[in-house]
């Protein structure tokens, strides 16, 4: 894993000076070696993480007469297959890496190679005779890859950070992307949470030259729309083959991989396979946490007990996420709703600590698979609304909130029938499943601030931009699918692999890989009958099978728990940091300019008041949102700063 970075300037030779400047914004990435190229249009730059070829892999890399260089950031794990064919049709290497299959490959078929790799993947092509420069970028988005365009001039680069390294770029805050962040928490589409900056979406490619920048996808998640008559047996033996050789290519690498372990069925049954078949002396890792509420230990004890393997730990309190939250938002380059990186930013430190630079992962089974509790509240939704008066269809909302809610008895039970009563019956709109969601997260907007809102109310509404994404069949899916579709579509790249996956590791220099995201077993799981997924109310249902036969019944059962940390006493506790009221007080709210002094105050005092508690969810993720929102404009509008290597 790497960071790339270039620019491609067809008036003026890209500058060596921010090309450095960019590398050194990105050192975290890549700390071991690092490397140039330069000509009268093209300027590539890389920092290596060498996981493959130590000695020998240095970018960027060329074809044998050296009219075509790559730089890439991330693993082709079916590099080997790759490569044999191209020997075999006369193509030379200098190098053992993975890198130089896509010079080669290139070479043959331009853009049409894509759909052969298996891989997770961001990369940049300069080819000296076309003056054009092609970059890709993995089917899902584990690998980010940002651009800013201006007439004849690409910049882009792993991180948005080393686009700022560039003083002509300038640095501003895009209003309508934050309105979606504070929605969905992610931002739709190619927008990111900077004007201007822009994200090659996942599954696509793009092309720049003299006539301009034309990107194109080459991938799209597409979900059968009728079931097939496969049975649940052999389904079971499919997912266990195609897990088992998604495991295996993961674990091409020339130094140490170990796995994450969360204590829940997905990361214990990869961390199985790997015990199993691969290597008897696997390293795990996990966090746990203080807090009870939030607190896996049991399970993740469970699991190493069963598995046997050498673990490592990390316990973290709220005066840990909240010393570290800056350097977060560093990382993520775009304001978050909840802590839960936080946690993770700390545990890819204790792996990097430990020794390792990549690490197997279970991210990926709940959105493949139907694990989310918003998917259940979707069929129930959907089951109630044939039958709007019903007193007992409801009822089943207690099965996915047993602890929080009694709806018999207690008050929390007319809340709840009240909040997913809303809009029930208009089961045939495409945000369906996600629509009271987001209108719930949605109401965060009003503590931006009055400037902001009357600039906003001019612009389009985020259901109609939502719309406006989705494939013309999206419709004619299983109304399972059209939920699956928009968390992975929406969430899955721009929050979970980015700001919980990507970026956290990275900060250390540690490599995630996600066996469930080989593409292979995602199209497939698409295939599936959705009764397969989500059974009743019992989601992973044909993994979860699978998982019972090599893993303890006590994990392969386990209900999911979201992964989740403790918020508000992080920062408005008794322990709070310093830099939380300096970022929150009014006269830096003012400066800013996002948000209104006086709501951001109130919601303050109320937490102090409170022990440093915030009650309700969405008074929890403005308090993130709002904090997150300031450091942002702190370190990369108002601070912002770029060292050469």
């Amino acid at each position: 894993m790497c960071g790339i970075a270039g620019i491609i300037d067809f008036r003026t030779p890209p500058p060596e000076a921010v090309l450095r400047r960019m590398l050194g914004l990105l050192q975290h990435r890549g700390p071991d070696a690092f490397g140039i190229y330069t000509d009268a249009q093209a300027g590539l730059a890389h920092a290596r993480l060498s996981i493959l070829d130590l000695s020998g892999g240095d970018q960027p890399i060329h074809n044998e007469d050296q009219s075509l260089w790559v730089i890439y950031n991330g693993e082709i794990f079916n590099y080997p297959e790759l490569r044999e064919d191209l020997e075999k049709k006369g193509h030379r290497f200098y190098t053992r890496t993975d890198t130089e299959v896509l010079v080669h490959l290139y070479e043959d078929q331009g853009p049409e190679f894509l759909p052969q790799l298996n891989g997770q993947y961001a990369l940049a092509l300069w080819d000296r005779k076309q003056k054009s420069v092609f970059l890709a970028r993995d089917r899902l988005g584990i690998r980010p890859l940002f651009y800013f365009r201006q007439g004849p001039r690409l910049v882009f680069a792993s991180e948005i950070k080393a686009l700022f390294a560039d003083e002509r770029i300038p640095r501003a805050l895009d209003k309508q992307t934050l309105v979606d962040i504070f929605t969905c928490w992610a931002p739709l589409s190619q927008a990111t949470a900077f004007q201007q900056i822009y994200q090659l979406l996942p599954g696509h490619y793009g092309i720049f030259s003299k006539k301009g920048f034309q990107t194109s996808p080459y991938w799209r998640m597409a979900f059968s729309s009728s079931p097939s008559d496969i049975s649940i047996e052999e389904s079971e033996e499919e997912l266990k083959a195609l897990l088992w050789d998604a495991t295996r290519i993961r674990l091409r690498a020339d130094v140490p991989v170990g796995a994450y372990l969360s204590g829940g069925v997905d990361s214990t049954y990869i961390a199985a396979l790997v015990k199993r078949h691969f290597n008897n002396h696997l390293h795990t890792f996990s966090v746990s946490f203080r807090d009870q509420r939030f607190d896996e230990a049991p399970f993740q004890e469970m699991a190493v007990k069963s598995l046997q393997t050498e673990h490592h730990s990390i316990r973290i309190t709220e005066e840990d996420i909240g010393e570290v939250f800056p350097q977060v938002i560093r990382h993520t380059e775009v304001p978050i709703l909840r802590t839960a990186p936080a946690p993770l930013y700390l545990l890819s430190r204790l792996v990097r600590e430990e020794g390792f630079k990549v690490v197997l992962t279970g991210e990926g089974s709940d959105e493949i698979f139907a694990g989310y509790d918003i998917f259940k509240e979707d069929q129930i939704r959907r089951f109630w609304a044939r039958q709007p008066d019903s007193i007992i269809r409801p009822l089943l909302l207690n099965r996915l909130y047993p602890d929080i809610f009694q709806m018999e008895d207690q008050k929390g039970g007319r809340f709840l029938i009240d909040f997913f009563k809303k809009s029930l019956g208009e089961v045939d709109e495409p945000d369906y499943s996600h629509r009271i969601r987001w209108e719930n997260t949605g109401r965060i907007i009003n503590f931006f601030s009055a400037e902001w809102r009357s600039e906003l109310d001019k612009q389009d509404s985020f259901r109609r931009r939502f719309v406006d994404l989705l494939p013309e069949e999206f419709l004619s899916w299983p109304s399972l699918s059209r939920a699956q579709y928009t968390e992975i579509s929406i969430f899955l790249s721009n929050y979970l692999l980015s700001s919980q996956g990507d970026r956290m590791a990275m900060a250390h220099s540690v490599e995630g890989r996600f066996p469930f995201l080989d593409y292979r077993l995602v199209e497939w799981a698409a295939r599936l009958p959705a009764r397969y997924r989500l059974h009743g109310l019992k989601e992973k249902f044909i993994f979860r099978n699978a998982a019972s036969k090599l893993i303890p019944p006590e994990l392969s059962n386990r209900p999911k728990r979201p992964y989740r940390a403790p918020i508000s006493r992080c920062f408005l506790g008794p322990k709070a940091p310093d830099y939380v009221s300096e970022l929150l007080s009014e006269s830096a709210i003012r400066a800013a300019g996002c948000f209104d002094p006086s709501r951001v105050a109130k919601l303050v005092q109320k937490g102090k008041k409170q022990g440093g508690y915030l009650q309700s969810e969405r008074e929890n993720m403005a308090l993130v949102g709002i904090l997150s929102t300031q450091l942002v404009h702190e370190q990369f509008i108002q601070n912002f700063s770029a060292q050469p290597i």
